[in-house]
C-alpha cells in the first residue's frame, strides 16, 4: 500500500510572529526576530542575543492550571498543533481517533524546567523539587501533551536528532501514511531553550555569534562574516493527511510531501563532514524516494546556520547532488530572520517551502552582504523572489551527524 500525502494544516510559534500568516508575511519582507535577551543574565557569557518568541500567552492555548504543569516548549506544541488543526479545519471525531497519530519532536526538551527544579533543589534541599518535574522536562511531552489535548488515538512517537529532529518527525510521520499506518499525523518540532545554560554552552563552545551590538544582522549564513548561529525557539507543525481522504473532505492542500532521506555523517561529534557526504546521502535518498530527479528542484530551504564550517559543508552536498542545477536553485535561508530552532527548525522551514509552493514567491536570505568564495550558489539575497515552485527541499542537520531531507512538490490533480 502506498498512498499519496499532503499538506493540509500548517501552525506556527516563531520569533517573527504566531500563526503562519504574520511569519509568512515578516519572512517575506525579510524581517529578523533577533533581539538582545534582557530577562536572562548573560554578562558571563560573549553571546548575549537570541531569537525569541515574544508575546506568547499560554492562556489563549490552555487553562492555566494545564499550562503551569507544562514546560514552554510543550506549551509552544500544543499551540502550533491547535492551530494547525484549526486551519486544516478537522475534526478528530471518537471514529478517527483511531486513524490520527502524532509525531512531535523537541531536541532538549524541558529545559526551562530542569534549570528552575536545579535552582530549586540547590537552594532548599531536593525535597522541594515539584511532583511534576519528570512529566515536565522529558521530550516525548510534546507529542504526549498534544496527543492527549485533542484526542489523538493513533501512532505517537518523539524522535531526538538534535537539530535534525521536526524534520525526521515530519518524515517519519509521512512515511506511516504512506504506509497506511494512520490517515493523519499532525507533526512537527518544539523548542524552547533559551535558557541561562543552552546559552551558556553553545557560547561558550563557541558555535553562537557574538555581534551583540548588532542583534538583527547577527545571523548572515553564507556570508564571509558569519561568526556562528543564533539561538530561536518557537514550535511549527503541521497536519499530514493521506490525499484522498484530505480531497473527500474537500481540505485545503498547501502541497504534497513525495521523498524523506536521512544519513549520518559518522563523522564528529558536533561539526560537520567538510565534503558534506552525509547531508549529500540524506539529499539523494529523499530525491529517490519522491522519484524525482534533480533537475525538478527549483528551490531548497537549507540548513544554513551562519556556522563558517556548516554553510561551506552544506554548500558543497549541493553541488555533489545537483551537478550543474546547483547553480539554477534558488536558496533561502531563513535562519537569517528566525534564529535556530534547533529541533523546531526543520518544521518551521518545511512550513516556509510549502507557502513558496502554494504562493510561487520564495523568501531571501537576509544579511548576505559579502558572499562567502566558498559559498557561490544563489542564495536569493535581501529579497523575496516570485518564482513558480513545482519541487522543493527542506535540509536539516544535527549534533551527532544526523541528516535529514524532505522533498515537497506543488499539489495536482
Amino acid at each position: 500500500m502506498s498512498r499519496r500525502v499532503v499538506i493540509t494544516g500548517i501552525g506556527a510559534v516563531t520569533p517573527l510572529g504566531i500563526g503562519k500568516d504574520i511569519y509568512w508575511k515578516n519572512l517575506l519582507a525579510g524581517k529578523s526576530g533577533v533581539i538582545l535577551v534582557d530577562r536572562l543574565d548573560l554578562s558571563e557569557i560573549a553571546t548575549r542575543i537570541a531569537a525569541e518568541v515574544r508575546d506568547f500567552s499560554p492562556e489563549q492555548w490552555l487553562e492555566k492550571r494545564e499550562a503551569r504543569r507544562m514546560d514552554r516548549f510543550a506549551q509552544f506544541a500544543v499551540a502550533a498543533s491547535k492551530m494547525a488543526l484549526e486551519d486544516a479545519a478537522l475534526e478528530i471525531t471518537p471514529e478517527l481517533a483511531p486513524r490520527v497519530g502524532t509525531h512531535i519532536g523537541s531536541g532538549v526538551g524541558g529545559l526551562n524546567t530542569l534549570e528552575k527544579e536545579a535552582e530549586i533543589g540547590f537552594a532548599k534541599g531536593i525535597g522541594k523539587i515539584s511532583p511534576f518535574f519528570i512529566p515536565m522536562m522529558i521530550a516525548n511531552m510534546g507529542t504526549g501533551s498534544v496527543a492527549r489535548i485533542i484526542g489523538a488515538r493513533g501512532p505517537s512517537q518523539t524522535t531526538v536528532t538534535a537539530c535534525a529532529t521536526s524534520t525526521n518527525s515530519i518524515g517519519d510521520a509521512f512515511w506511516l501514511i504512506r504506509e497506511g499506518k494512520a490517515d493523519v499525523m499532525v507533526a512537527g518540532g518544539a523548542e524552547a531553550a533559551i535558557t541561562p545554560m543552552a546559552m551558556a554552552g553553545f557560547s561558550n563552545m563557541r558555535a553562537m555569534s557574538r555581534r551583540n551590538d548588532d542583534p538583527q544582522r547577527a545571523s548572515r549564513p553564507f556570508d564571509r562574516d558569519r561568526d556562528g548561529f543564533i539561538l530561536g525557539e518557537g514550535a511549527g507543525v503541521i497536519v499530514l493527511e493521506a490525499r484522498d481522504n484530505a480531497m473527500a473532505r474537500g481540505a485545503q492542500i498547501y502541497a504534497e510531501v513525495v521523498g524523506y532521506g536521512m544519513s549520518n555523517d559518522a563523522y564528529d561529534m558536533v561539526a560537520p563532514s567538510p565534503s558534506g557526504d552525509g547531508a549529500a546521502a540524506a539529499m539523494r535518498a529523499a530525491l529517490e524516494d519522491a522519484g524525482a530527479v534533480p533537475e525538478q528542484v527549483e528551490h531548497i530551504n537549507p540548513h544554513a546556520t551562519s556556522t563558517p564550517a556548516g554553510d561551506v559543508a552544506e554548500t558543497n552536498a549541493v553541488k555533489t547532488v545537483f551537478g550543474k542545477h546547483a547553480k539554477k536553485i534558488a536558496i533561502s535561508g531563513t535562519k537569517s530572520m528566525t534564529g535556530h530552532l534547533l529541533g523546531a527548525a526543520g518544521a518551521v522551514e518545511l512550513i516556509a517551502a510549502a507557502l513558496a509552493i502554494r504562493d510561487s514567491i520564495v523568501p531571501p536570505t537576509i544579511n548576505l552582504d559579502n558572499p562567502d568564495d566558498a559559498c557561490d550558489l544563489d542564495y536569493v539575497p535581501h529579497v523575496a523572489r516570485k518564482l513558480h515552485v513545482e519541487y522543493a527541499m527542506s535540509n536539516s542537520f544535527g549534533f551527532g551527524g544526523h541528516n535529514a531531507s524532505v522533498v515537497l512538490r506543488a499539489h495536482h490533480e
